[in-house]
């Protein structure tokens, strides 16, 4: 775990954003759409993300790589919508980059949507059966948001 740690805290220092982050993040909160974090990251970098990028935005609960078990269980999923006294995620948007993302998403029954890395790494998971949708910017989920989420399973759509 040292080196993990040691890894993320190294990379946090040149993160940079998303694109389309402060887009996106500007339409969910004018629409007062709650958001939550949930990430296999420590809380160094995440909250190195937060207070550098993203000040004044809202997100509970955070769920961080000590919340057990991990992804790509979906129980961080499913505790996010406890938390907001849902009965199932059903109704919740699970965004992430990774096969660990969209298992948990797919498994605790939420949207799943794929950001397709600008370096084609997981390019792959287009085609996976947990992968609802892709987008290759963070802001494209505004426009599906606006006609109303559907998955296409396999994530053949892009926004």
């Amino acid at each position: 775990m040292a080196q993990i740690r040691a890894i993320e805290s190294t990379a946090m220092l040149v993160q940079e954003p998303q694109p389309g982050l402060q887009e996106l993040m500007s339409y969910l909160e004018g629409k007062e759409v709650r958001m939550a974090i949930c990430t296999r990251n420590f809380d160094g970098p995440v909250n190195h993300l937060l207070q550098t990028f993203l000040p004044n935005a809202s997100f509970s609960p955070i769920i961080t790589r000590s919340f057990r078990p991990p992804k790509p269980h979906p129980a961080g999923i499913l505790h996010i919508a406890s938390t907001w006294e849902l009965t199932d995620a059903q109704n919740l948007i699970m965004v992430g980059d990774s096969i660990d993302d969209m298992t948990a998403g797919f498994r605790a029954g939420a949207a799943t949507v794929l950001l397709l890395a600008d370096s084609n790494e997981n390019a792959p998971l287009r085609q996976h059966p947990h992968t609802g949708l892709c987008i290759t910017r963070l802001d494209d989920l505004i426009a599906i948001l606006e006609k109303g989420f559907e998955e296409e399973q396999g994530g053949e759509a892009e926004g």
